[in-house]
């Protein structure tokens, strides 16, 4: 499933630089991010980075986008070309 970024964001700006994917821009009130470039960086980190480094923990799994591991991983391919 990718992550979504709640309302809670104040937006600092820590977890836009920590994708790999680049899956996450700035919006009009808070960072978004991207949910079909999201692989909750399967393929890249053992935890998702937006996560690990929100100060006020509004990345969190996004319930509308659910996705298995093996979904996740084939995402990591397409995007990534490995």
């Amino acid at each position: 499933m990718a992550f979504t970024i709640t309302e809670e964001c104040i937006n600092c700006g820590a977890c836009e630089p920590e994708c790999p994917n680049q899956a996450i821009s700035a919006g009009e009130e808070r960072y978004i991010i991207d949910p079909a470039k999201c692989t909750e960086c399967v393929g890249h980190f053992d935890s998702s980075q937006c996560a690990a480094v929100c100060p006020v923990d509004a990345c969190v799994q996004d319930p509308d986008n659910k996705e298995t591991r093996d979904q996740l991983m084939a995402k990591f391919h397409k995007l990534t070309g490995k």
